[in-house]
């Protein structure tokens, strides 16, 4: 009798859990099978081991040290220039690795995406960006200052679960004629460190020393330190935030092989060779996206640093959550998009249905 009812309370234990995790599984918003059960280890407590499991994996994963990239972007040519083209000035430099020979169009800015009179509106450009390893390419999508429109939009569990949203949780239906490209927000909110607002609501309340991405009111994005290098003003509509800057005034930060006290996430997450992104502003005003797989945090920052950024922070990482799309609208509301980089795995039609986290999208101005 007595192991009946120990067995009866092993069950009744076990009832809390499974209801939970179930509910996790089902839960309104994109988000793989993978990438839920993950996430709910982690808001239950197992968020060290997932990190240590995290760290060991990727830490291993070391990319071959020479061969040709895997993965490039863009064009084969720049397009010829058409009126409306920034001037080559207003595109920053890519640096390319000295003392190795450049590849055919490595570091060449190429039209990605124009609107209907030909403005060029995304700019794309790949490029090596680790010396002991030739294989890993990078690649940025560049905004022109003054043609994108950027908006901040919830998920469904991120920032906050079941944060309601007039304008639901992928880009809004009115918005997708113009639509120009989406991409990742950042960490999860208790993991960024930071906060998330917009003018509807203070989700997470905003840190003082925190990265942050502010969008103003004319669609224009500022990128620095908040209450130091950006705060609050009338023209804020929306800010991001996540972990500390990893490129301030021109120079990529010290300290990022050792994220002492944590301050680009876990203690040893620097380590790991895995996807990661990251977002900044050049000395033009243009908007930088970066990503590329099998990158380490000081590798990501260096390579935002060669693609022109001079204020520049981390987003995400992992290969289920970073992701660049460049769409292109069509008839019927039907929106085709094209991955930044080919190897990018997220779903071709991330963000234009409900998704579990937060992300950006851009129009056209």
């Amino acid at each position: 009798m007595r192991k009946r009812w120990i067995a009866l309370a092993c069950c009744l234990l076990l009832v809390v859990p499974t209801v939970s995790y179930v509910r996790a599984l089902l839960y309104p918003g994109n988000a793989s099978f993978g990438v839920r059960t993950v996430e709910w280890v982690r808001d239950h407590g197992g968020g060290a081991i997932i990190d240590a499991v995290e760290t060991w994996r990727y830490s291993r994963q070391q990319p071959p040290a020479t061969g040709a990239p895997v993965d490039v972007t863009g064009p084969s040519k720049v397009p010829t220039p058409k009126v409306g083209h920034p001037p080559t000035a207003a595109l920053p430099r890519v640096r390319l690795l000295p003392g190795v020979t450049p590849l055919a169009h490595e570091g060449v800015w190429s039209e990605a995406r124009a609107s209907r009179i030909g403005v060029p509106l995304v700019w794309t450009s790949w490029f090596r960006a680790d010396p002991g390893h030739l294989p890993v390419s990078v690649a940025a999508a560049l905004l022109p200052r003054k043609s994108y429109h950027l908006h901040l939009m919830p998920g469904t569990r991120e920032p906050i679960v079941g944060m309601p949203s007039k304008d639901g949780y992928s880009v809004p239906a009115a918005d997708r004629s113009a639509l120009v490209a989406t991409f990742n927000a950042g960490f999860k909110m208790k993991d960024s460190k930071g906060g998330w607002w917009t003018a509807g609501t203070s989700a997470v309340p905003l840190t003082d020393g925190r990265a942050s991405l502010v969008i103003l009111r004319d669609g224009s994005a500022q990128i620095g330190t908040w209450n130091q290098t950006v705060r609050m003003t009338k023209n804020v509509v929306a800010v991001r935030q996540n972990l500390d800057p990893v490129i301030v005034d021109g120079r990529v930060v010290d300290g990022l092989t050792v994220n002492a006290n944590g301050r680009w996430g876990t203690v040893r997450s620097q380590f790991q060779y895995t996807w990661r992104s990251g977002v900044g502003i050049d000395a033009n005003g243009n908007l930088i996206y970066v990503a590329g797989s099998k990158l380490t945090l000081a590798t990501l920052a260096a390579a935002m640093h060669q693609a022109g950024i001079v204020q520049g922070m981390e987003l995400d990482i992992h290969a289920a959550m970073v992701s660049f799309d460049i769409e292109q609208p069509g008839a019927n509301g039907v929106v085709n998009g094209k991955r930044l980089l080919g190897s990018m795995n997220s779903p071709a039609n991330r963000y234009l249905v409900d998704d579990q986290r937060d992300f950006f999208y851009v129009t056209a101005s």
